[in-house]
């Protein structure tokens, strides 16, 4: 096993800002208003799961269907492309269909671990040890849980607008990551 704290931090912060926790918080109040108490721990266990069993075997899955890492990857960063630009510009490209439970639906997935997540993570397998990302992954899982316990404090503690500078921060570092993350991966298809 090759730990390297560098690339757990690395890891850690990439999948910080695809999952956007923080950035979700008026969404997490909206389905907690609509649909009642949310259960963090479930919705926190279950997107953990899907993220490492994804990890483990996306790209068996991809192999299976004649696609290799590279080339999800392109296809990552332009994923990571359009949900920075929905960050920074306060635009939705995306519309998740209306929920009957908010814990494991929407929540654990999509909101924690959907397509954008999914695709980062087989994009950070083709450049970072396995274990490294399992570390990032617990990490960020450890932080959702503790965002969605305490949602409403944060919401009152922020503010709108601070939620708002957050948000956009987080996506003009999301677009850096997709721009990298396409110049790396996109010299493989050619050779």
């Amino acid at each position: 096993m090759n730990f390297d704290f560098k690339e757990m931090i690395t890891v850690g912060m990439v999948l910080f800002a695809v999952i956007d926790i923080i950035g979700s918080i008026p969404i997490i109040i909206d389905l907690r208003s609509k649909h009642g108490q949310i259960e963090s721990e479930k919705a926190s266990l279950v997107a953990g799961i899907i993220m490492i069993v994804f990890l483990f075997v996306g790209e068996e899955i991809l192999n299976l269907i004649g696609i290799d890492v590279n080339s999800f990857a392109v296809a990552g960063s332009f994923v990571l492309f359009f949900l920075a630009l929905e960050m920074i510009l306060g635009i939705r490209i995306y519309k998740d269909e209306e929920a009957g439970s908010a814990s494991i639906v929407p929540i654990a997935f999509p909101l924690i671990a959907g397509a954008g997540t999914m695709t980062t993570l087989l994009s950070l397998r083709a450049q970072f040890q396995t274990v490294n990302i399992i570390i990032g992954i617990l990490l960020n899982i450890i932080l959702v849980y503790a965002v969605l316990k305490s949602s409403s404090k944060i919401e009152k503690m922020l503010g709108k607008n601070g939620l708002g500078v957050i948000r956009k921060t987080f996506g003009v570092v999301l677009l850096a990551i997709a721009v990298k993350l396409f110049a790396s991966n996109v010299k493989a298809l050619f050779i």
